[in-house]
């Protein structure tokens, strides 16, 4: 018996059931990626979740309220708390901005000796372990006989605040116009105001992203704050630890989903202020 085989038939190839080549590499990575935001997020996402659980012991689920937010507005350490980390948080924006953007005005129109080095000295603070620095300034208070408060913490917030808004100033005079100074001053205007009418609304967009980086890490700051305040200046996070250090308290899971809401709005308005720069 002879089969017939039509001319036109083409064999059809299978697809591999997995992947390869650049393709398993990106399957990969984008799975790994997709899991450390899993392990980043989900305890976050948990906090949230169960700010709004009626249960006191906060480890199971037994009903939605709001009562735990209700009972924030009557906690009066917490109040106390809330209002010394904003009073404390706006000084340090106010003296951060000022100090950043002259500093990084300095280390941009002016050639110096040791310029270099001070540019990296500056941005120390940001890189060296937060409870070396914390303790660093604790001696540095102590031996000037600087008693602890509100003023000592406003110090030490600046001292790692500022150098965000040089970061963010130094950025955007990055695409500065050189001569655009120079205008200004064959027009008539001195330094002093083609800084303050020509320069200082170009850096505005960078300025205001410093800003709010810096309140927001000033609100957030515990482990600084801890060497640095008397227990008159304590700030909500120093509140919030002390509790979490007595036991479960649902109002903690209250008092941090808010954080999160707030920072995450400084931080998506930082950032978006930054595209406004580019």
């Amino acid at each position: 018996m002879v089969l017939a085989v039509s001319p036109n038939t083409t064999p059809t190839k299978s697809k591999p059931l997995l992947p390869s080549g650049m393709k398993l590499v990106e399957y990969c990575f984008g799975t790994w990626t997709a899991l450390v935001f899993l392990f980043l997020y989900l305890p976050i996402i948990l906090l949230v979740i169960y700010s709004f659980n009626e249960s006191k012991l906060n480890i199971v689920w037994t009903g939605f309220t709001w009562h735990w937010y209700e009972q924030l507005w009557s906690n009066a350490p917490l109040i106390k708390a809330m209002k010394n980390s904003l009073i404390i948080a706006a000084f340090t924006t106010v003296f951060s901005v000022v100090l950043g953007t002259l500093g990084a005005w300095l280390l941009y129109r002016y050639n110096y000796p040791g310029r270099r080095a001070l540019s990296t000295l500056i941005f120390v603070p940001m890189v060296i372990p937060e409870i070396i620095m914390g303790i660093s300034l604790l001696i540095f208070f102590a031996t000037i006989q600087f008693s602890l408060g509100f003023v000592s913490v406003i110090i030490s917030h600046i001292t790692f605040c500022f150098p965000f808004v040089m970061i963010a100033v130094q950025a955007r005079l990055s695409g500065l116009d050189p001569f655009l100074e120079e205008a200004a001053m064959d027009l008539g205007a001195h330094p002093l105001q083609a800084f303050f009418q020509i320069i200082l609304p170009y850096l505005m967009p960078a300025i205001i992203s410093g800003a709010l980086m810096s309140f927001t890490l000033s609100m957030d700051e515990l482990i600084v704050t801890f060497f640095t305040a008397s227990p008159a200046s304590a700030t909500l996070p120093l509140k919030v630890f002390g509790m979490a250090k007595v036991g479960l308290n649902p109002m903690i899971n209250s008092i941090s989903a808010i954080f999160i809401l707030a920072t995450a709005i400084l931080v998506v308005a930082a950032e978006m202020l930054k595209r406004w720069n580019r």
